[in-house]
């Protein structure tokens, strides 16, 4: 079986913003099914895993054409559970399994079903180029963060003392106090996709690494689908798109 680059769509059953979010009906079809076919249809991808805790994700997953020989234990699927608990779990049971490590791993979260397959291969064959792959730990999408208040301007309250949570900032002195215009430039995850070697987390226990190739998007390109609203928005946004094609 050539694991060689292994999409891993993460799912586990337990969501209290909507229950049963990851199969819920996204414009007449469970929601993961949308990051499922994605990956099948890319260029690249050469496997496709569904890492659940959920019997009922788990069969459905598999209709569509994804690959779940396993349910993920409880105790790392719970609302606290990292992606590197379910990384390692999955790559653990690869190496017990007598299977060959992939190069790559591509995380396609299916709270975020419309993706382009063209962009998700543009990314795969960027990073798969010597000078990216060779000296980044992993690939993260990004947009420029677009809230008014710049963290930088931001505090935590330990003690009842407001500590800043930044206290310097490239060798300038509290930044909480200089105009915003000095500040550089900064973005935000918006959870498209993710790319990662296998070794990041088996080395370096880490889903990021120390070096993260920046995937920069349009601003607009933020579609993480967590409360119904959310879910709402994003069908009419993906239904006009279809009737404006």
């Amino acid at each position: 079986m050539n694991l060689d680059i292994l999409a891993v769509i993460p799912a586990r059953g337990g969501s209290k913003g909507i229950p049963n979010k990851n199969i819920v009906n996204y414009i007449g079809e469970p929601l993961i099914s949308h990051s499922i076919k994605q990956a099948l249809n890319s260029r690249y991808i050469t496997k496709v895993i569904v890492t659940t805790d959920s019997p009922k994700i788990k069969e459905i997953s598999e209709k569509y054409g994804a690959w779940c020989p396993f349910l993920r234990p409880s105790e790392i699927s719970d609302d606290m559970a990292t992606d590197y608990q379910f990384f390692e779990h999955l790559l653990n049971w690869l190496i017990d399994n007598n299977y060959k490590l992939p190069k790559i791993l591509i995380q396609l979260r299916p709270t975020y079903p419309n993706r382009q397959i063209s962009v998700i291969d543009e990314m795969i064959s960027k990073y798969l180029t010597k000078e990216i792959y060779d000296n980044y730990d992993s690939l993260r999408t990004v947009i420029p963060y677009q809230l008014k208040k710049s963290p930088f301007k931001m505090y935590l309250v330990e003690n009842q003392v407001l500590e800043p949570l930044f206290p310097t900032l490239k060798g300038m002195k509290e930044p909480y106090n200089l105009p915003r215009q000095l500040f550089p430039e900064i973005y935000s995850a918006n959870g498209y996709m993710e790319i990662i070697k296998p070794e990041t987390i088996l080395n370096k226990k880490s889903v990021s690494g120390d070096l993260i190739f920046p995937w920069i998007m349009d601003p607009d390109e933020i579609n993480d689908i967590d409360t119904w609203s959310d879910l709402e928005e994003s069908e009419e946004k993906q239904l006009n798109s279809y009737l404006n094609f």
